[in-house]
């Protein structure tokens, strides 16, 4: 059986600061823009902003 195309999509974050990478949902409706959010980056030891990556 094929999966149909949902609103949610799983997508990789990437920080702006180290390699470090985050997954997420985003709903592609309310969200059709590349997303960017600030989170905790381990590498560094602070918030940073995280943007999304294919």
């Amino acid at each position: 059986m094929a999966k149909k195309k949902g609103v949610r999509l799983l997508v990789k974050m990437k920080s702006t600061e180290s390699g470090h990478i985050y997954y997420t949902e985003k709903n592609r409706r309310n969200d059709p823009q590349r997303l960017e959010l600030r989170r905790y980056d381990p590498f560094v030891r602070k918030h940073v902003v995280y943007r999304e990556t294919k």
